[in-house]
């Protein structure tokens, strides 16, 4: 690592396969924790490469724990995280509108690192039972349409750069991984990024796949839409802005909307007041809006179609009753 440090520090970007190569050491337990860190703490001056990139990516996917489940028609709701807004859990709400739609969802997930609650914070203070079994997470897909892919179960060579992301309590290039290493590897992705740059380097690997994906970015700054302002979409067949309006038919809402709470309680009880139905209108809004959106990466369809089947599924109480059965089955 002393000499990949010392090339780096020289203004020296990684091509993949080097990337990839630190990436497997990292994994299998071959450097020190100085020595990481400091990996780490690099690209906060020097922005990850897509070569890098991609080499990160790779490695990962390989040292996985290998998961066997059928996900040629489903979808994954991963975003980066790292916006530091501190939203409620947006797109577990959305994973679970959209299962209750009748869609596959296949999400990845993790626990808040930059954030109170990710979304294995809050699937876990809700009742959810994290499993590794392909089993197990194969007949929840078949049975409920949906399944949570928790990150740590699948990386356990990445435990010790959790505790030190945890200690450095910043958003890291780890944020920009997690979205690409579901285990499962979905057909469908919908990905939420803090940034643009980080927008077009994910085009570029999702290019390179037969991936029908969908990459969104509010322009405040936000890793999911948010209706705080205008959003860029990036899709296999759409470049541009959506504005509110377009998105809801309403003008924007204010950031104070969709706050999150002070704690992972707090997070649990506003997931349940929205599935129930219980969710203030900009709330809904929100998520009916990344809902519809996840909906047309899948389907293709009319953005209005979308969001009346999204909307369907949350006031009907279908998603509601959908996910309680997960839970308790």
């Amino acid at each position: 690592m002393k000499a990949t440090l010392e090339y780096l520090l020289e203004g020296n970007s990684l091509n993949q396969s080097q990337a990839f190569e630190v990436m497997k050491g990292i994994g299998n337990g071959k450097y020190s924790k100085a020595h990481i860190t400091a990996f780490i703490t690099h690209y906060w001056y020097k922005p990850v490469s897509t070569n890098e990139l991609g080499g990160f990516r790779n490695a990962l996917l390989e040292l996985a724990v290998p998961l066997e489940m059928d996900t040629t028609h489903a979808i994954d709701l991963c975003g980066t995280g790292g916006d530091g807004k501190n939203t409620f859990n947006i797109s577990t709400l959305t994973a679970v509108i959209v299962a209750g739609a009748g869609y596959k969802v296949a999400k990845h997930g993790n626990y808040g690192v930059t954030s109170i609650s990710g979304s294995s914070n809050v699937l876990e203070a809700l009742g959810y039972q994290f499993s590794s079994k392909s089993d197990v997470l194969s007949n929840q897909l078949e049975t409920c349409n949906l399944t949570f892919i928790h990150a740590p179960l699948f990386h356990p060579a990445l435990k010790e750069v959790g505790g030190i992301r945890r200690s450095l309590g910043i958003k890291t290039f780890f944020n920009m991984l997690g979205p690409l290493v579901n285990p499962s590897q979905p057909k469908y992705q919908m990905v939420g990024v803090y940034d643009l740059h980080i927008a077009r380097q994910y085009q570029y690997l999702f290019q390179q796949s037969d991936k029908q994906y969908a990459i969104i970015h509010n322009l405040d700054g936000y890793d999911e839409i948010t209706l705080t302002d205008n959003a860029r979409v990036i899709s296999n067949t759409f470049d541009g802005i959506l504005s509110p309006t377009e998105l809801m038919h309403s003008g924007k809402i204010v950031p104070s909307d969709i706050f999150g709470g002070k704690t992972v309680e707090d997070a649990a009880a506003i997931f349940n007041s929205i599935l129930k139905g219980n969710g203030s209108k900009a709330q809904n809004g929100v998520v009916l809006a990344n809902a519809a959106l996840a909906i047309k990466t899948i389907t293709n369809n009319e953005l209005e179609v979308c969001f009346k089947e999204a909307q369907e599924a949350l006031l009907s109480g279908k998603a509601y009753t959908n996910f309680n059965n997960l839970i308790n089955g």
